[in-house]
C-alpha cells in the first residue's frame, strides 16, 4: 500500500507561465491508441475546446492555468491512478499534452455511483475506523452489483480535517473499495494562512488536480465544482462560485444537449448557502434534467429549486466520527445512484445496513398516551408515510420539525459526546409524529418512495 500511498501523491509542478520555455499555443490529440477520437472536450479551466475529426485540439491556455483536463466522454474507461481518477496534465514547459483512452466493453448507458460527502478524517482512529466500517460497506455494495457493472465514486469534499497528511489514507480507501473516485474541494480541505482564495487549494491540487471539471459516462454529463471561498482569515470561508467558474461552466455547457442528465458535484449546499447561487440556476436554465450533489452540513436534505433537485448528504463520518448517526438521525452512510438512460433513480445506504433501512421509529411515552416519532431521513414530497396500530392502518402520521431521539440521547450537552463535545442534535423536518393509547403492543410505519419502494419499520411499545 506504500505504491499506492506515493503514487496518489504525485508532486505537480504549477511554475507560472511566465517562467516556461515554450511557445503560447498548446496543441495534442485523443486517441485509443490507434486512432483519434473527435469531439472530446479539453479545457485549461478558461477555455473550452474539443479535438477535430482526427482527434487533434489546440488551446491558447489562460496566464493563470496550471493544469489542462480532458473531460472524459462517454463510452470510454475512466483514467485513474490506484482508483483516484486522473483526467488531467500539469503544464510545464512542453507544448504538446496527448491523452490517451480506453474504449469500455460494455454499453455505459446504464451505470451507477455513489456519493461520499464528508468522510473528515482528522486523526488515525478517524481513519481506522473509516477503513473497518465504510470501506468495507462499499466493497460489499460493489460485489453485490455484479462483475459487469459499471460503478464509479465521488466524494463531494472534506475529505480531511484540516489535516493533509491523511489525503494518503483517503487515497488507500479508495484504492482498497476499487471503483474510480473522483474528489470536490471542502473548507477543510483547504490551505490556510499562505493568501486568498487563489492559493487556498494549492494541497490538494498537488494531490487530485484541478478543483473545478467534468466528465461524462453514458447520457449524463458529470460536473465538480469548488464553491468554497477562503476569505483568507483562519478558517473564515463562504459559499461562493468564482466567476472564472461560471464562466468555464457556461462553455462547458455548450457541449451538453439540454435533455441530458445533468449531474453537479459541490461540498457546500448550493440552495441556502451559496451567495451567488442565482448565478449558478440561471446558467442551468432549460436543462430539462439537473441533480446537484453536496455535502457540509452533517444531516441529510433534498430540495427542490426551480425544479432543481438537491441531494444534501448525510456524511460518511456521521456526526465526526463520534457515534453511528448524524446529527438529524441519518445513519452513517452515502447516496447510491443509478443511471439508466437520462433517468436517475436513488437510496441512501447505511453503513452496516442493506438498502432497506430507511426508517427508525422511536416510542415513548407521555402522561396519558404514547408516541411514535418515524425519522424517514431520505424524505423528499414524493414520499408517502403511513402508520398501524396493532396492524390496523391509521393513515399518515404528522409531519413536524424536531429532533431525532437518539441524536438527543448521543450528543445533547456540553459535555456530550466525549470525544467531541462541540456535538449537537440538529432539528430537521423529516420527523412524522403519532399519539397513541398505551394498550396498543406494536406500531408499524411504511415509507414509499418516489419510485414505488416500500420500507417498512416495526416496534413494540
Amino acid at each position: 500500500m506504500g505504491l499506492i500511498t506515493g503514487a496518489a501523491f504525485i508532486n505537480l509542478q504549477t511554475n507560472a507561465f511566465s517562467k516556461l520555455k515554450r511557445d503560447q499555443t498548446i496543441t495534442g490529440t485523443v486517441t485509443n491508441g490507434k486512432r483519434g477520437i473527435p469531439n472530446v472536450v479539453i479545457s485549461d479551466g478558461y477555455s473550452v475546446v474539443i479535438t477535430d475529426a482526427k482527434g487533434n485540439y489546440t488551446l491558447i491556455p489562460d496566464g493563470r492555468a496550471t493544469t489542462l483536463f480532458m473531460s472524459t466522454p462517454a463510452g470510454y474507461e475512466f483514467k485513474t491512478d490506484y482508483n483516484v481518477t486522473r483526467q488531467y496534465e500539469t503544464l510545464g514547459s512542453r507544448n504538446q499534452y496527448d491523452f490517451k483512452l480506453k474504449a469500455l466493453k460494455r454499453n455505459d448507458n446504464k451505470h451507477q455511483f455513489i456519493i461520499w460527502a464528508d468522510p473528515q478524517v482528522k486523526t488515525k482512529k478517524d481513519v481506522k475506523e473509516m477503513m473497518d466500517t465504510v470501506v468495507p460497506d462499499v466493497q460489499q455494495l460493489v460485489k453485490s452489483m455484479g462483475q459487469d457493472a459499471l460503478i464509479h465514486g465521488i466524494c463531494v469534499g472534506d475529505i480531511v480535517w484540516d489535516n493533509h497528511a491523511l489525503f494518503s489514507d483517503y487515497n488507500q480507501a479508495v484504492a482498497e473499495m476499487g471503483i474510480p473516485f473522483f474528489q470536490a474541494l471542502g473548507n477543510h480541505d483547504m490551505d490556510y494562512r499562505i493568501g486568498g482564495d487563489e492559493t487556498s487549494d494549492k494541497t490538494f491540487k498537488e494531490v487530485y488536480g484541478p478543483t473545478y471539471y467534468s466528465f461524462n459516462r453514458g447520457k449524463a454529463h458529470y460536473v465538480v465544482l469548488d464553491d468554497v471561498r477562503y476569505l483568507g482569515v483562519e478558517r473564515e470561508y463562504d459559499g461562493y462560485l468564482s466567476e472564472n467558474q461560471l464562466s468555464w461552466l457556461s462553455k462547458d455547457l455548450q457541449h451538453i444537449a439540454k435533455d441530458q442528465l445533468l449531474i453537479i458535484n459541490l461540498h457546500i449546499p448550493v440552495h441556502n448557502s451559496v451567495k451567488n447561487n442565482t448565478e449558478l440556476y440561471t446558467l442551468l436554465e432549460g436543462y430539462k434534467n439537473v441533480h446537484i450533489m453536496s455535502g457540509h452540513t452533517h444531516y441529510n436534505l433534498n430540495k427542490i429549486t426551480n425544479g432543481i433537485y438537491e441531494h444534501n448528504h448525510g456524511t460518511v463520518c456521521g456526526a465526526w466520527w463520534t457515534g453511528p448517526i448524524c446529527g438529524d438521525g441519518t445513519p452513517r452512510g452515502y447516496g447510491v445512484y443509478e443511471v439508466n438512460g437520462t433517468e436517475l433513480k436513488w437510496y441512501y445506504k447505511s453503513t452496516g445496513f442493506d438498502k432497506n433501512k430507511q426508517v427508525n421509529v422511536y416510542v415513548d411515552t407521555l402522561t396519558n398516551q404514547k408516541r411514535a416519532i418515524a425519522n424517514v431521513w431520505n424524505w423528499d414530497p414524493e414520499w408517502s408515510v403511513e402508520y398501524f396500530l396493532d396492524d390496523k392502518a391509521m393513515g399518515a402520521p404528522e409531519q413536524q420539525k424536531g429532533y431525532d431521539p437518539l441524536a438527543v440521547q448521543l450528543y445533547k450537552g456540553d459535555h456530550m459526546p466525549v470525544k467531541r463535545s462541540f456535538v449537537e442534535p440538529q432539528k430537521m423536518d423529516h420527523l412524522f409524529i403519532a399519539h397513541f393509547s398505551p394498550e396498543v403492543k406494536t406500531v408499524k410505519v411504511v415509507a414509499t418512495d418516489r419510485f414505488g419502494e416500500k420500507y417498512t419499520a416495526v416496534v413494540s411499545t
